[in-house]
């Protein structure tokens, strides 16, 4: 089911009437106007680019040629193409010609027969990039808004899905659909996310992720508040706990709201395996990026202020690993740590092929170029390269980013500072985290304000059959998922 929303300040050009936007139209080479003949009262307008070829000519012209003497409401019952409708409201016809419809006039009316005819190419289904699992389904959105909202509602066979669509963009005009359980989610949850979007004036619209920056409650921030995800199973495990999702014609990404932080480090695998398992997971991701964010921070505050801490054994290797090192333990860091982030970003703009082999071979021979140069210490090396992958295990890609950025300065305070000043760049980055919100949401919920019940699945991940409540911190108006019932003990086959 689909609803219209009519955007205020949608279009803040001047009105033009019919005949002003088929001039304005005849300036572009694909824009298409001719009458079928000299006898014939019809005229027909398509742009060439985004119309299918085989409906102008097999069902329209045809239809039109066997019929010269009819009106418009007579063609519209004739021509064989769904979602015909007659409009004479300019803007209208406008966007209708903009996304790919036949226009049919009748001499110098006003009114026009408005024939759906959309070209559509599109690219197969493919396996996730970014969020790839070993269990679980094994394809991802593509950039067909159609195809998108198929691979949701193919998850969702319920009509209390609805999907409320609107124009964004005022010279893009994309298709942006909002996608809701009726029932579960929360209408005043809606409302917000829809408003958010509707004020979001912009001219063009390439990415739903330019809209994020629109909508989101604090631009600022180091952290994404909210979840994008190319998961159909993830965007509908999300519905049915009663969050909103929003999609754009033209991005192969779904944005879920409101978001939490602990969400961020849930992969699709934790749900497909046995919940032991799914927790170690979980808890493993949450160390490694407590790992990432402080190792190097706590090599610069022991090297330069906090000796005493390190056993006499360590102690010797690390004095002997930077002996011959020239400069403080600051530089070498941010030195190794610029060289990381420079592989990772010529990996990922490079071909995969070429990017994977600059990744390992330009990781192994600068490394060893650097440590043998006395340019960095080994230990050092060791702890760098392990910082790196522990920020990759984040399974939503924003918040890998997130990672690598906030440890800048706590590399800064801890320079300053030593110690006190790691303590001090925590206590900042979570103040911070205490006062973000996601759509009015609060971003550390369920941790901050405490919900005890909605912990079944953020640190830890408890079976299935007990998570049979929806997070509160949602606020759903349907709290029970599903009514857990006893188990029976199974039978013994063996007699004893």
């Amino acid at each position: 089911m689909f609803k219209q929303f009519e955007r205020k300040k949608f279009n803040q050009r001047t009105q033009k009437s019919l005949q002003e936007l088929l001039d304005v139209c005849r300036k572009s080479a694909d824009f298409m106007s001719f009458q079928i003949s000299d006898r014939s009262p019809f005229w027909v307008h398509y742009i060439e680019s985004m119309v299918e070829d085989h409906l102008v000519h097999d069902e329209v012209l045809s239809s039109i040629k066997n019929n010269k003497s009819m009106t418009l409401t007579d063609l519209q019952r004739v021509i064989p193409i769904e979602d015909a409708k007659i409009i004479h409201h300019v803007p209208t016809i406008e966007q209708a010609m903009m996304s790919g419809h036949i226009i049919i006039q009748a001499n110098d009316e006003d009114r026009v027969l408005s024939l759906p005819a959309t070209f559509h190419e599109q690219r197969a289904l493919e396996p996730p990039e970014s969020e790839f699992t070993v269990l679980g389904p094994k394809e991802a959105f593509i950039e067909s808004i159609d195809v998108n909202l198929n691979l949701i509602r193919s998850r969702l066979q319920t009509p209390e899905l609805v999907v409320d669509e609107m124009n964004v963009g005022r010279l893009s005009r994309n298709r942006l659909a909002i996608l809701s359980i009726d029932g579960i989610t929360n209408p005043q949850l809606l409302q917000t996310l829809t408003q958010r979007l509707q004020d979001a004036d912009y001219d063009e619209v390439v990415d739903s992720s330019q809209l994020t920056l629109l909508i989101t409650d604090n631009p600022n921030s180091f952290f994404p508040q909210l979840v994008e995800t190319e998961r159909p199973d993830r965007v509908a495990a999300g519905l049915a706990e009663g969050k909103v999702a929003f999609t754009m014609d033209g991005s192969p990404h779904v944005f879920m709201a409101p978001a939490n932080f602990l969400e961020f480090f849930s992969s699709p695998d934790d749900h497909y395996v046995m919940w032991p398992i799914g927790m170690g997971l979980r808890l493993i991701r949450i160390i490694a990026l407590l790992f990432s964010v402080h190792a190097t921070a706590f090599y610069i505050a022991v090297t330069t202020y906090h000796h005493e801490i390190v056993p006499d054994d360590l102690l010797d290797t690390l004095v002997a690993s930077r002996i011959d090192v020239p400069y403080p333990p600051i530089v070498e860091v941010l030195l190794l740590e610029i060289t990381v982030e420079l592989l990772r970003e010529a990996g990922a703009r490079l071909p995969s092929r070429i990017g994977q082999t600059i990744g390992i071979v330009g990781g192994i021979v600068i490394g060893t170029a650097v440590v043998e140069a006395s340019l960095a210490s080994s230990v050092l090396l060791i702890i760098i390269g392990i910082t790196a992958l522990a920020s990759f295990t984040a399974p939503i890609y924003h918040m890998g980013h997130s990672i690598r950025l906030i440890r800048f300065p706590f590399l800064l305070f801890a320079q300053w500072l030593g110690l006190f000043g790691i303590v001090l760049c925590s206590l900042l980055y979570t103040q911070h985290l205490f006062r973000l919100t996601s759509l009015g949401h609060p971003y550390l919920a369920p941790v901050y304000p405490l919900r005890i019940g909605d912990l079944r699945d953020m640190f830890i991940k408890l079976p299935t059959r007990l998570q049979d409540q929806r997070p509160t911190f949602l606020r759903p108006l349907q709290k029970k998922r599903f009514k857990p019932k006893p188990r029976k003990k199974p039978a013994k086959d063996i007699e004893e």
